[in-house]
């Protein structure tokens, strides 16, 4: 594989963007908004700022990562020639189906399609193709420049071809792929969104507040951040799609999401994406905080 189209620009998009480039391939950075891919492109450009900081890499290397990519706004342009396709769009069901029947329409037939959903059935938007042999889940984590683990979700018709072909490429990009099999959620989420939402009803129902729960979870199970920044990190918005495709998926109560979850996102408090959710992030802040989930 040599072409690797990366579509959205966002948080994922760009990260996964930037790994590939980093290792070599020629990337295709698709998204329907000019100003989307611009601030991926300073994103992934001060990222490697900071890597250049850090001599992990060279200025050379960032110029040569930064030559790897190239921007596309219309879908047809970006995956022509592509030898994989990641979808890395809003974790919105109806929006995944339908990229995914226009990329079997547009892509070469030996193209495989990937999807960084967390939680979405790969067996369902496998089904929109017309190659569901060619489809799979690679879930990257945040963020996808420092972190390792790649979960890759085989669906119900993918390949052993197909999977072998990504857990060989993910292991190229210096990442760990670990084979898991499509159910809501997958492992990765399964086991993180409930704790999540427990720390949100912990909160709720006033047993403690929001700095109190994360310096109990960090100092006493030695998480590195705490369930509410973590949250705020991820995206609430993100988290309360997964808690309702875990929900919907499973029939279980114990993964409705918490009523605090729900309101928080209607108001528009979505975490460190909109400044404010369980924490408040100024500008200054919210820069920092990133800054240092690179610094690891």
């Amino acid at each position: 594989m040599n072409t690797i189209a990366v579509i959205g620009a966002g948080t994922m998009g760009n990260g996964i963007a930037h790994v590939f480039a980093q290792n070599g391939f020629q990337v295709h950075l698709i998204d329907v908004s000019k100003d989307a891919i611009d601030n991926g492109l300073s994103t992934i450009a001060k990222n490697l700022d900071r890597m250049v900081a850090k001599e992990k890499i060279t200025k050379s290397d960032k110029e040569n990562t930064l030559a790897n990519i190239k921007s596309f706004t219309e879908l047809k342009l970006g995956v022509a020639n592509a030898d994989l396709v990641i979808e890395a769009a809003t974790e919105n069901v109806t929006i995944k189906l339908k990229i995914f029947k226009e990329l079997d329409a547009l892509c070469n037939a030996n193209t495989i399609l990937a999807s960084n959903t967390s939680s979405i059935s790969i067996t369902q938007i496998a089904a929109s193709t017309n190659r569901p042999e060619k489809v799979i889940g690679m879930h990257f984590m945040n963020p996808v420049p420092i972190m390792t683990l790649v979960e890759i979700i085989r669906g119900y018709s993918t390949s052993n071809e197909t999977t072998h072909a990504i857990m060989d490429l993910s292991k190229k990009l210096g990442k760990t792929p670990t084979e898991v099999n499509d159910y809501p959620g997958f492992v990765a989420n399964r086991i993180l969104m409930p704790m999540i939402n427990e720390a949100i009803e912990t909160l709720h129902h006033g047993v403690a507040g929001v700095e109190e729960i994360d310096t109990v979870m960090k100092l006493g199970m030695a998480h590195p951040m705490g369930p509410l920044q973590l949250a705020d990190f991820i995206g609430l918005d993100v988290c309360l799609s997964i808690l309702n495709v875990m929900h919907d998926g499973f029939k279980n109560p114990k993964y409705a999401p918490s009523p605090l979850l729900v309101n928080m996102v209607m108001a528009g408090k979505k975490g460190v994406k909109s400044g404010e959710g369980f924490y408040d992030y100024s500008t200054s802040r919210k820069a920092e905080i990133i800054s240092s989930q690179f610094s690891k």
